[in-house]
Parts: C-alpha cells; sequence; structure tokens
C-alpha cells in the first residue's frame, strides 16, 4: 500500500487541531511546539508518524480522514507515555483501511450473530416542517417518546403523529419529557444556533488540573514496552459507545479496566464490540452502599473514564471535590454529547443525534441527492471520540508521571464533529478494497456469545503488544473489585 507521512491534507489539518489542544497545564504535547504539530522525527524527540492505505468509506463528509486523525492522535498521546514512563518513544504506523473498517466493528462473529443494534421505533421521521430523529434504545427514552406522541409502540403510528409536529418544538418536548431526539439541521443553522456557537469556541480537548499529589508517579508493576499500560488500573464509569472504545484500547495495552453499571442497564447490540480485555460489575450508585464501595475503587485507580453528564455525578453525591478527595492526583477523561458549556450542554444524546444536530445527516441527505436523513457509514463520531478519550487518559498519566499532579479532560461528540465542519461536502470517491482474512488478528475469541474473530489493530507502535488478556463478556459478569 502507498505510504504517507500525514500527507493528506485533510488529515494533517484534522491532527493539527486535535494536537493543539494541547495538554495538561499546556504542556507541549508529543514532542511538538505549543499551538500545533508537524508529524515525523524532530531532532529525535518525536515519533516518527505514517499513516498508510489507499481509498475511503463512501461518505459526504471526510470520515476516512477523522478515523486517522483520531488513531494518530491516540498513538502520539501512547507515545507520550511510553517517554514519561519508559524514557523512550515508539515511532507509529497508522492503517487509514484499517480504521476505517474498526469504525464499523472490530468483531466478526463465528456462527452466531450480536442481537440488532436499533430499537424498532428509532430512527428518522418526516415532520411537519422536516426530519427528526428518535432515539429510544433506552426503554426510558423509548417511553417518554411515546408519551409526548401519545402513540403506541407502533412504527407506523409514530409516524403518523411525528408528521404533526414541527422538528425543533418535538425535539425539546421530547427532551423535557427525559428523551432523547434531533431534529435535521444544516450545518450552517448548526454553527448559528446558541449550541453550536458554544462547541465551536472549545478545542476538541479542554483541560483542568485536579487537586493533590499522587502518591504513586509510575505504574505499579509490570510495565515495559510491550504492556505500557500493564499495572495501571482504569475505573470505567461509560457505556454506548464512545467511553468503551476508549478503554477498550486502554485494556488492549494492558491496563486493569474495570466496567461499573447501574443494576438494570443492559447494551446488548455493542457489548460484545467493546468488551474485550474488562472486567465488569453492577453497582447501583443511588444508594449508599453503592457509591462507598465506587469511590473505595476509586481510591485505587489511577484513571476515571465516564460519560455523566454535567452536574449527573454531582446529584448522586459523587461531585469533582469528592471524586479528588478520593483519589488526590486523578486523572479524568470524561464525555458528553453536546459540550460541557452552553445551552445544551446537559443534554442526552448520542452519535446519531449529534450528525442530525450538526447538519451532518443533511449534508449526505444533499450529496447523494436522497430524500431522508443519510449519516455517515459509520459511527465515525463515537469513535474517534473514543480514540481521542484513550489519548487524554493516556497524556494525563504521562503528566503525572513526570509532575505527581492529576488533571481533567473534557470531550464531547458535537466537538469531535466540528474537525468535519471546515470541508464542504464531497462527492463520492475511490472506495477501499473489501476486507478478506488478512486484515483480520491472529486467534479466536472465546468471547461470551460465542468464538469471534477481531480486526487486525489500525495503530502500530514500536514493540507494543495489543492485546486483550480477556474476552468480551456479558455487563456484570465480575465482582466489583479490582484484581
Amino acid at each position: 500500500m502507498d505510504e504517507h507521512h500525514a500527507s493528506d491534507p485533510m488529515e494533517t489539518r484534522m491532527l493539527e487541531e486535535i494536537m493543539a489542544s494541547g495538554a495538561p497545564d499546556g504542556e507541549a504535547p508529543d514532542g511538538a511546539a505549543r499551538g500545533g504539530a508537524r508529524c515525523g522525527a524532530r531532532g529525535g524527540a518525536a515519533p516518527r508518524v505514517a499513516i498508510r492505505g489507499a481509498g475511503a468509506l463512501p461518505a459526504a463528509l471526510p470520515v476516512t480522514a477523522l478515523a486517522s486523525a483520531a488513531v494518530a492522535a491516540a498513538g502520539l498521546g501512547i507515545a507520550d507515555w511510553c517517554a514519561a514512563a519508559l524514557g523512550e518513544r515508539p515511532d507509529l504506523v497508522v492503517d487509514r483501511r484499517l480504521a476505517s473498517l474498526g469504525f464499523g466493528s472490530s468483531l466478526r462473529p463465528i456462527g452466531w450473530a450480536p442481537p440488532p443494534p436499533w430499537d424498532p421505533i428509532a430512527g428518522d421521521y418526516r415532520t411537519a416542517d422536516g426530519w427528526i430523529r428518535l432515539h429510544t434504545n433506552v426503554p426510558a427514552h423509548r417511553a417518554a417518546a411515546l408519551v409526548v406522541l401519545d402513540a403506541p409502540p407502533d412504527r407506523e403510528r409514530v409516524a403518523a403523529a411525528v408528521v404533526r409536529w414541527r422538528a425543533e418544538e418535538l425535539e425539546s418536548a421530547v427532551h423535557l419529557a427525559g428523551g432523547c431526539a434531533a431534529a435535521m439541521r444544516t450545518a450552517a443553522d448548526w454553527r448559528a444556533s446558541a449550541p453550536g456557537r458554544s462547541v465551536a469556541v472549545d478545542p476538541v480537548i479542554r483541560w483542568a488540573p485536579t487537586a493533590g499529589r499522587a502518591d504513586l508517579d509510575a505504574p505499579r508493576s509490570g510495565a515495559d514496552r510491550a504492556r505500557p499500560l500493564r499495572g495501571i488500573r482504569v475505573l470505567d464509569l461509560t457505556r454506548v459507545l464512545a467511553g468503551p472504545i476508549a478503554t477498550r484500547l486502554l485494556a488492549h495495552l494492558g491496563a486493569e479496566v474495570l466496567r461499573i453499571d447501574p443494576p438494570d442497564w443492559d447494551e446488548p447490540g455493542v457489548v460484545p464490540e467493546v468488551m474485550p480485555g474488562k472486567r465488569t460489575a453492577r453497582l447501583d450508585l443511588r444508594r449508599a452502599e453503592g457509591r462507598e464501595r465506587l469511590l473505595d475503587l476509586l481510591s485505587d485507580a489511577d484513571v476515571l473514564v465516564h460519560g455523566y453528564r454535567p452536574g449527573a455525578l454531582d446529584g448522586l453525591g459523587l461531585g469533582a471535590t469528592v471524586r479528588e478527595d478520593a483519589r488526590p492526583g486523578l486523572v479524568e477523561a470524561r464525555l458528553s454529547a453536546y459540550g460541557w458549556s452552553g445551552p445544551w450542554a446537559a443534554r442526552r444524546g448520542f452519535d446519531s443525534l449529534v450528525q442530525m444536530s450538526t447538519g451532518i445527516a443533511e449534508a449526505g441527505m444533499r450529496v447523494f441527492g436522497r430524500e431522508r436523513p443519510i449519516p455517515l457509514p459509520v459511527q465515525a463520531l463515537d469513535h474517534a471520540t473514543g480514540f481521542l478519550l484513550a489519548r487524554a487518559a493516556v497524556q494525563g498519566l504521562a503528566r503525572r508521571a513526570r509532575t505527581g499532579r492529576g488533571s481533567r479532560a473534557s470531550l464531547s461528540l458535537a466537538r469531535t464533529a466540528a474537525l468535519l465542519a471546515p470541508h464542504a461536502p464531497i462527492p463520492p470517491g475511490p472506495g477501499m478494497r473489501a476486507e478478506t482474512a488478512a486484515d483480520l488478528a491472529p486467534g479466536i475469541e472465546r468471547t461470551a456469545w460465542g468464538p469471534a474473530r477481531r480486526l487486525r489493530q489500525p495503530l502500530a507502535l514500536t514493540g507494543v503488544s495489543f492485546e486483550a488478556e480477556l474476552p468480551a463478556r456479558e455487563i456484570g459478569s465480575d465482582a466489583p473489585r479490582w484484581r
């Protein structure tokens, strides 16, 4: 395949924008000068970055460039951690084709299939003045939409009810009822809106220090070039889909990842995809004993990754001060749908909804000449944000290894979507070569649902072994404790 050193102009611009977010306390990230990043060797201080492969996913916007840039950014963060913890930076290679395929799914089941990823009511509906997407995979969100629409759980009856509403009015009503929906907007309408303006002024990763100083400035034991995060403990409070993608990557690097879910939560359509390498337990954080157990786990964690909306953890008695008191020097990476400030900061959202809100689905409809919204061919906002969350986690760890101080990194799906914003919609270009057996990692994973193969990692770092030490397992399979 052709080899590029981040020479694709779209990849280069996206990677530079990500790198311009800097690092905790404004440190120059990844050996780069502050305010930007140039890929390639700089006096031996920085890793060399090669992005290989040809073709692109069929999309109105440059999804493959986003995939390559996000994976490269994660790789540069990992290299920064290796420099801080092990004294040297590995070079890295990104395979843009594998990155694009992996943004769809890494899982290749053998003789079985995961449950359907969507609830029968979820999807796009015509309104009186446009289109809206209802997200009903969560039972509570489904119930809220049906109450607002005064409709039974029947798709045709729901469609008949939706068409009587104006899109933005229904969107607001569903959210006020505790549900999830997004009216289709153009990119220009999103940029002009109050939430769009708020998201636009944020960096891709917003950094803030956390209180206290860590007792341990290095991994507990066992970290080496092959398993650079061995000895690091990651407490995972994330659900569909960006957060679990991030913690999956951390687990592949050797971290001990413990995922915590509520007693009644399930996401059967995606759990087999995101669970390799992790242990998984349940706690009820609405109960005192659940919160106490979580804080006990947090006191011995290195990283907290969570997807709670602004204020949600505070409402459970687990605000920032409580978390930092439990674990001085905590490295925290968090995500939301629509940013951490502005009028939509507390709004529930998912990748498919953010694509509707920010003009991505409308661009697809226009470019491909369709009569309904056309999203990206993969959940690229989730996957890209997941790799960027992983970058933030390892950058935070690198900073703590150097200074003992913790950090908090904040990301959002809507800000990741803005990486696509400067690009005009593009016509379909050369496609990608079809997947072959050579694209799959060796060995069979014995998941809780049956045997499966996995797509090879899109990222390679010199000497680093990306390996899941546990197969994917069902939510709640383990006790809430560290190994």
